[in-house]
């Protein structure tokens, strides 16, 4: 053993010592354990620093486990152990705390800062109601098999960093804790969701969260996908690829043996054969954990067990103790089912789980519902509802009958829409309502989301904008409707160029592109779908791929799009400096997009699609994919690169679902295009504006108040957030908990103001903004920390003035501002005396005047399909007016009159019609306003029903 290898070793044993306890002095640990493995060997902090200096940062274990534990030690709660002396996560003080603990010198501690940075932290948003705690860091120390598996799975086959599997051990962590302790003596049935985002990785956090619930006791999984079967095998596949693991689904069948292979799932699939399959080293129940039994598999959905019922039934040690009891639960194995919300299939689950012997108020189980707004919310039309004749729609019903049937199974559903209508439609309790906890994700690292094809934070005007400062710019181009064919021709033929750069990037060291996609969503009809695929088979046969026809307008296309974007975008990836370097690699493209002669996929249902063509796991697809709704929810298209999309919808979760072209592009940023219509960009960018707008107000109450309780619970989130439009869906329902005051010390309602056709009310506004424009006469220079500057109109005004102005505001909905103005009125000369108002100016565009005041700059903002204008602040002048230096009692506002941005306003000092202007605003109240208050004030309607989030309104009417 080499005196390197015996440093690595003493080093590991010591780390491996401190997985219980914490982090120790690491060099006398380290100490005490090296001659174990040679006498002699040097274990100063020094030699240290030299063997991590010269280390592989991809497969040295010294160097891979120090990431791991400083990672983990870094995300630890405060109650995981004295060790963290109180030091918030994710923070320098906690990095000092630890490094001080460790023991190491200086250079070490800076070696150790440069090499394994500090992550940003848990961005992990909780709604919760208070829980009894009960998954304490001891018990995911002692029961962490599955877990850790799946860890090591994510870290050595999909590339995880240390920060992305601690932010993971988090985000499910909140998850699992909020569920019912499974040996608890009471049933007690939580219900919660989970808000991601489209096409982000809700899978890897479910499946996290099913790996620690089976090492913490539960024993039954059911897993609720989407309603295809394409959406369920591809869940089913990930799930016994990272978590189940090659023993529990060969479970002891002879290897060596082609015959009993052959019934063994994954047999012909690529990743099996090359050992990418999380292994466990051995069957679990052999080492005392619970073996997972598969009651599906990649091919079968859930079947009825008829004579093979005892599959469901659980072993219990003792029988003369109930299966939940610890000594019972701990040895009993799991069951898992990954099931496709269809009536029949939920149906026969039902009928088996009333045949087990086995007593379902026993077993602790957990339905997680992927896509949770998707077929499992009561759909029943409003009149029968009205009418006291609501049925639950087939799917909820059978949902319910479940959690009827199981009162310790745990609900918790996933979704990426977070206004869906399980989320604002409790209904009762036997509803999915997630009374006990809502948890917000994270947006993960490397995702390309709303912010990253629109420019949701830019007040960058038009004429200024570049590929390099606008992400619109960059990523989306426009449709026209009555040029339809030429525009699908050119989306076309920059997929063709996209696919061309990735076999360039490859032959410059990048890893293979396994997929190569373009997704067509023109409609839901299946005729449409056959027409626009012969359509593009046409544009195809015509574009002279083949041969150099087709380069003059290939050359203009790189030119004229993937070349200025991409030399600015590429983010260090290879780029052709010009059409030559590319053109040898377009036939390739040509050829593998059109293995029989037709570029064409098209998926819209099951017996439609050739799976075997679109499966992504199995086989590399480059192919142009045609669909709708199929494509539409859930099912992940990889490698997707060109999106082309005309379809419109009115509803705002679908809009976003809609939404495939979000994901994780890794190697390729630079050449996603979407090819949208003005009407539709504008509508997503909208939505993209309310989902924001939504999780940064839940970020603002998932917090306690000085007694340790919840500031706002989840019954208490629909009518908090009613506020965007949202109402409760039947007119008879109202929602228990009125908000009476928000004492919060920023407020930006940018969803609430008057639509476009609310003239009158768009006129009262601006006439109501009067006195601040009037009082905002001084020009001054603003610049923010990154060096942006602007110039603004600035003035100061006394708060009784303000609170006029504020009163005088008409908005599309009330409670939008009345809670925040309740407040406000309130507040004595003691905290807040006065407000400074700025208005910012641009250097080019609108400008104009409004009712006889000085011209000032018209902010140009998307108008929605509701006629609606976002009325969003920018970053810039957020962060500039933040720092604006006032008085200890004085307010700032920021003040915008907002436009139509595809509306020309006549420039100059030329007056406009204010019954075409938006006055957006955003306050900033003194620190004082809010210290030592409570954020949310509410008055509950039916004090009969405190934890109801709806109540009927002509009993309410009564108390």
């Amino acid at each position: 053993m080499t005196m390197s290898d015996a440093l690595a070793k003493s080093y590991l044993a010591a780390l491996d010592a401190m997985n219980r306890s914490g982090p120790r002095n690491l060099r006398r640990n380290a100490l005490a354990q090296a001659d174990e493995f040679g006498s002699g060997t040097d274990i100063s902090d020094a030699a240290l620093r030299s063997y991590l200096g010269t280390s592989s940062p991809s497969d040295d274990e010294l160097r891979n486990e120090l990431h791991i534990k400083l990672a983990k030690w870094d995300s630890a709660r405060i109650e995981d152990g004295e060790w963290t002396a109180g030091t918030t996560a994710n923070t320098p003080q906690r990095r000092a705390v630890i490094l001080a603990k460790l023991g190491v010198d200086v250079e070490t501690a800076r070696l150790f800062d440069v090499m394994f940075p500090i992550h940003a932290g848990d961005g992990t948003v909780v709604i919760a109601k208070e829980w009894d705690p009960w998954y304490s860091e001891d018990l995911i120390r002692t029961r962490d098999f599955y877990w850790s598996h799946y860890a090591d799975h994510l870290r050595n086959q999909r590339g995880w960093d240390e920060h992305a599997i601690a932010s993971l051990h988090n985000a499910t962590r909140h998850v699992v804790e909020r569920l019912s302790e499974p040996t608890r003596a009471e049933p007690y049935q939580a219900k919660g969701l989970v808000v991601g985002y489209v096409q982000s990785g809700k899978t890897a956090n479910f499946t996290g969260v099913i790996a620690k619930a089976v090492d913490a006791g539960y024993r039954l999984i059911i897993v609720l996908t989407g309603t295809t079967n394409m959406l369920r095998e591809q869940t089913q596949r990930r799930v016994d690829m990272e978590l189940v693991g090659r023993e529990n689904i060969l479970r002891g069948v002879d290897t060596e043996s082609a015959e009993a292979l052959s019934a063994v799932d994954y047999q012909d699939d690529d990743d099996w054969l090359k050992g990418r399959f999380v292994e466990h080293g051995c069957r679990p129940a052999d080492v005392g954990k619970p073996d997972i039994h598969r009651m599906t598999t990649r091919l079968f959905d859930y079947q009825s067990l008829r004579q093979g019922i005892s599959a469901l039934d659980f072993e219990q040690r003792d029988r003369t103790k109930p299966l939940n009891h610890v000594e019972n639960l701990l040895s009993a194995d799991a069951r898992l089912m990954i099931v496709k919300k269809n009536k029949g299939v939920l149906a026969k689950l039902v009928k088996d789980l009333k045949r087990i012997t086995a007593r379902l108020h026993q077993i602790p189980a957990l339905i997680i519902d992927d896509e949770s707004d998707q077929a499992s919310v009561n759909t029943t039309n409003r009149k029968q509802r009205q009418a006291g004749k609501a049925k639950r729609t087939a799917i909820n019903a059978l949902i319910s009958e479940l959690l009827g049937m199981l009162p310790r199974c745990q609900y918790v559903g996933y979704t990426a829409t977070p206004f869906a209508n399980v989320f604002i439609d409790p209904g009762d309790a036997q509803d999915i309502f997630p009374k006990d906890f809502l948890i917000s994700l994270e947006r993960p690292p490397g995702y390309m989301g709303a912010e990253d094809f629109h420019d949701l934070d830019s007040d960058i005007p038009p004429e200024d904008q570049t590929v390099e400062n606008s992400n619109e710019n960059a990523h989306i181009r426009s449709v026209d409707d009555s040029e339809l064919d030429r525009d699908l021709r050119r989306a076309i033929d920059f997929f063709v160029l996209a696919g061309a750069v990735k076999l360039y990037r490859e032959a410059h060291g990048h890893p293979e592109f396994k997929h190569h996609t373009m997704l067509v969503h023109e409609a839901m009809h299946t005729d449409t779908h056959r027409e626009t695929a012969l359509q593009i088979k046409k544009i195809w046969e015509e574009a002279g791929y083949f041969s150099t026809t087709s380069h003059p307008r290939l050359r203009a296309l790189f030119e004229n799009d993937l070349l200025p974007v991409s030399s600015v975008r590429a983010e260090g990836q290879a780029t052709p400096a010009s059409f030559e370097d590319l053109a040898r690699y377009i036939g390739t493209v040509a050829r593998r997009t059109s293995p029989s002669k037709n570029p064409v996929l098209v998926v819209n249902s099951d017996q439609d699609i050739e799976q075997d063509e679109v499966d992504f796991d199995r086989h590399p697809v480059w192919r142009i994919l045609v669909g709708g709704n199929k494509l539409a929810r859930g099912f992940t298209v990889e490698g997707l690169t060109v999106s082309y999309y005309v379809r419109t919808t009115q509803n705002a979760d679908s809009l976003m679902q809609m939404g495939r072209w979000f994901g994780f592009r890794k190697g390729y940023r630079d050449l996603v295009r979407l090819f949208v219509t003005d009407k539709l960009r504008d509508a997503f960018e909208s939505i993209c504006l309310d989902e924001r707008s939504f999780r940064e107000e839940l970020a603002a109450y998932a917090d306690t108040d000085e007694n340790g309780r919840p500031i706002c619970t989840p019954a208490e989130v629909p009518p908090l957030v009613s506020s965007h439009g949202l109402r409760p869906t039947a007119a008879s329902k109202m929602y228990n908990a009125v908000l009476v005051e928000r004492r919060t010390g920023s407020k930006e309602p940018s969803s609430g103001y008057p639509t476009m056709r609310e003239k009158d009310a768009l006129e009262r506004n601006v006439d109501a903004c009067v006195p601040l424009l009037a009082a905002a006469s001084d020009r001054t220079s603003f610049s923010d920390k990154g060096g942006s500057s602007f110039d603004a109109f600035v003035g100061t005004v006394s708060h009784t003035d303000m609170v006029a102005v504020l009163s005088k505001l008409t908005w599309a909905n009330p409670m939008t501002f009345k809670p925040d103005l309740v407040w406000i009125s309130r507040l004595g000369p003691d905290v807040i005396t006065d407000w400074r108002v700025v208005v910012p100016q641009q250097r080019k565009g609108r400008r104009a005047v409004l009712r006889g005041q000085q011209a000032i700059s018209l902010h140009g903002r998307a108008v929605d399909d509701n006629e609606r204008i976002r009325g969003n602040s920018t970053s810039a002048h957020r962060s500039a007016v933040d720092a604006l230096a006032v008085g200890s009692t004085t307010g700032k506002m920021i003040l915008y009159p907002m436009v139509d941005k595809n509306v020309k306003v006549l420039a100059g000092h030329v007056e406009t019609d204010p019954s075409g202007v938006v006055m957006a605003i955003v306050l900033r109240l003194p620190g004082g306003a809010t210290k030592n208050l409570g954020v949310l004030q509410w008055q509950t309607v039916d004090s009969n029903k405190p934890s109801y989030a709806l109540v009927d309104e002509h009993e309410a009417s009564r108390q």
